[in-house]
């Protein structure tokens, strides 16, 4: 029975090696645990119950950390700097005939109307979001 789990352990380890996150690790440190038993015993049901006990003991203690290092962290783009930033417009800003320019710093940016109105040439702005490659804007009083 040792050739049986550790054939398993063997596969899982692979399968593991071959997937981009944590799938099949602990299965595979299950088997090992069942490997383990199998030179003390010959009783399959022993070992079965070792390995799951082995899976589920190191599944509960090590997905919490695997979580945290698998997790996707969104990352800020230097645009988001934008939002909130006051800027004056270039081109007038009419989102029913798609036109609007927008000059924020030291950009200049296509830019739409938050609230579906027309901002005319020389308004004060303030940027509210970003869609693509538009600013979505406020003007200002």
């Amino acid at each position: 029975m040792s050739i049986f789990w550790l054939i398993l352990a063997v596969v899982m380890f692979v399968l593991e090696a071959c997937t981009a996150q944590l799938v099949s690790i602990w299965f595979a440190i299950g088997a090992v645990g069942g490997c383990i038993t199998s030179l003390f015993t010959d009783t399959l049901w022993i070992q079965i119950v070792v390995a799951v006990v082995v899976t589920l003991i190191t599944l509960v203690i090590t997905r919490p950390l695997a979580k945290r290092v698998t997790e996707v962290k969104i990352t800020n783009t230097n645009s988001d700097r934008y939002i909130g930033k006051s800027g004056v417009v270039t081109i007038a800003i009419d989102n029913v005939a798609a036109t609007g320019q927008v000059k924020v710093g030291y950009s200049v940016w296509s830019a739409k109307s938050a609230d579906g109105s027309v901002i005319d040439k020389d308004s004060k702005i303030v940027v509210k979001a970003i869609e693509g490659a538009k600013l979505v804007v406020q003007a200002t009083q």
